[in-house]
This record gives structure tokens, sequence and C-alpha cells, in this order.
């Protein structure tokens, strides 16, 4: 079964955030799990961001999450948000196209 793993942050160095986004994604070329990606900006709630991040399954998603890469990605984009990350790990029941 497809999972999701979404994460939501607030955060006024969004550019930051980015900057280490394509540097782990560089760095993990060919060995990450994630399949999908969408960044999305809450406008209802200034400076607050959820990604959604797709992976094969759970498994592939913890395999993914057992990278260094992932580990260090985490630490350093903790220290630019504005409070704790909240994650959610999601099985993915159905996808549709509307």
């Amino acid at each position: 079964m497809r999972f999701v793993q979404t994460i939501e942050f607030t955060t006024t160095r969004i550019d930051e955030i980015t900057a280490l986004d394509a540097r782990w994604r560089e760095s993990t070329a060919g060995k990450r799990t994630a399949t999908e990606m969408r960044i999305t900006k809450d406008r209802d709630r200034p400076n607050t961001y959820v990604w959604m991040i797709e992976f094969p399954s759970e498994d592939a998603a913890a395999r993914n999450n057992d990278l260094p890469e992932t580990a260090e990605i985490a630490e350093k984009m903790a220290k630019l948000c504005d409070g704790e990350p909240i994650f959610r790990n999601l099985d993915l029941l159905e996808q549709r196209t509307l």
C-alpha cells in the first residue's frame, strides 16, 4: 500500500529550507525511496507550509528515513522552523484524477 507522510511547519526562513531540500534531493539521488512530493503554503496561516511526500510503502518510507542525509536535513530543518514540525503518517487508500 502506498504511504504518504505530511510535514506541517511554520517558518519565516522558507528559502533556507528550500535550499536544504535541494541539497537533500541531490545527495540522495539514486538511493531515496520517495517518489513524489507536493509543497504547499497555507493561505490562511502566515508562514505555514505542508509538504506531502509519497512512498511506494511504509517500509520504503522507513528506509528513506534511515538515510543519513534524511536525518541531517530533518535536524537542520527543525532549527529553521518556528516550533516543532508536525508529522503525519498516512496509508494512501485511493488516489483519483478529477
